[in-house]
């Protein structure tokens, strides 16, 4: 019996997946897999039963990735099954700042007394805004979340741009032909109105909307920031709310800064807040986790490579070994399987960065004295049998 432990709610339709081989523990002991959406877990003291850690959403700030894929435990994540709630959010967003929609709500919550319908056709006039049928949009990054908007935008009537330097091939197979697609950043800048973020949290992206980046731009642009918050330099963007070279900011994410700034609206954290968003990530989160539980496939992780060996073969062991991504690792392993007189019939190996992970089918019923050979290679970081 696996024991999966849920350090957040977890959407029953996802949960409802794992079978009678599966109890769901409420305490951290033992459990062999972990199944995590906003939960802080850098903090936390993981048993050395865990074997997996799958992240019902895309962001995984929150686990300790490195340290985990050191102790050979893949991290999941869900990319792209909350992809549609954030791009309707996005769009909201779009008319928001076009339109003033709030301003005009909290102007009409306060009207009294009779003849109201004067007041309003009198008032209405300070809120008028623009349409975006016709005006251009920068989308900055064409995940799987960005190309969702690039498209939706251009079905709308925009001029859209997108940039993506490291574009993928599932972008490029799903961008629509009306998304002029750019690897010039400063063109975008240039050309757009409107400009939407949607790439991870790294290094080289954080702070990426600062008052150099945000100089480049058209005056009176508007920024949408529903990816995360730290890609948004605070104090530039103040600034250029107030000098009005940013003419409406939108953010998913409130704090101090946001909060004090003129022309920011700021949503309380949204973007995948919606019952079919949530059931796509626990649906997809568990189904991950089951697979490589059960058969040691790899899809997703953002920690260790993905590796796909199949469904387990009846009658045969798979060893899956997690290992430096060090010359000869092949060779010593299937010499070990050889020296014990068994035979693979199945075999893959994948790597990324400095890990590498094996998985090898072989005929055989008991595999103790292969396994005891095998933590004996220098490079083998952790060894797992199934079957």
């Amino acid at each position: 019996m696996r024991k999966i432990h849920c350090l957040n709610p977890i959407s029953e339709k996802g949960l409802r997946l794992l079978t009678a081989d599966y109890v769901r523990s409420d305490t951290l002991e033992e459990a062999e897999g972990v199944l995590v959406r906003s939960a802080d877990m850098h903090e936390l003291t993981l048993p050395e039963s865990l074997l997996a850690v799958a992240r019902a959403g895309a962001g995984v700030n929150n686990i300790p990735c490195d340290a985990l894929a050191e102790r050979g435990i893949p991290v999941f994540n869900t990319p792209g099954a909350n992809a549609n709630g954030v791009k309707e959010l996005v769009l909201a967003a779009l008319l928001l700042a076009s339109r003033d929609i709030v301003g005009g709500i909290e102007w009409a919550k306060g009207l009294t007394g009779e003849g109201i319908a004067k007041q309003v056709e009198k008032g209405k006039k300070q809120f008028a805004g623009c349409e975006i049928r016709g005006k251009s949009l920068g989308v900055i990054g064409l995940g799987a979340i960005g190309v969702e908007v690039a498209n939706a935008a251009a079905d709308l009537g925009m001029t859209v741009y997108g940039y993506d330097p490291f574009l993928s091939v599932f972008g490029a197979l799903h961008m629509s032909n009306f998304v002029r697609y750019t690897q010039n950043l400063d063109e975008v800048f240039a050309q757009c109105d409107y400009l939407t973020i949607h790439v991870p949290l790294l290094s080289d992206t954080w702070g990426f909307f600062n008052m150099y980046s945000i100089e480049k731009m058209k005056d009176g642009v508007v920024i949408l920031n529903f990816a995360r918050d730290e890609l948004t330099h605070n104090s530039a963007m103040h600034q250029a709310l107030a000098s009005g070279k940013v003419k409406r900011y939108i953010c998913d994410f409130p704090n101090e800064e946001t909060l004090a700034m003129e022309n920011c609206i700021a949503l309380p954290h949204l973007g995948a807040s919606t019952e079919e968003s949530e059931d796509n990530c626990a649906v997809m989160a568990v189904n991950e986790l089951v697979d490589y539980l059960e058969n040691g496939n790899i899809h997703n992780s953002v920690n260790m490579p993905d590796c796909d060996l199949g469904q387990r073969v009846k009658g045969e062991k798979r060893i899956a070994i997690f290992h430096k991504n060090i010359p000869n690792m092949i060779g010593q392993f299937t010499s070990a399987v050889a020296s014990c007189n068994v035979n693979i019939s199945h075999m893959t190996n994948k790597s990324k960065g400095q890990i590498a992970y094996t998985m090898l089918d072989v005929e055989a019923e008991d595999t103790e004295a292969i396994v005891a050979i095998l933590n004996q290679i220098p490079g083998a970081m952790r060894i797992r049998v199934l079957g």
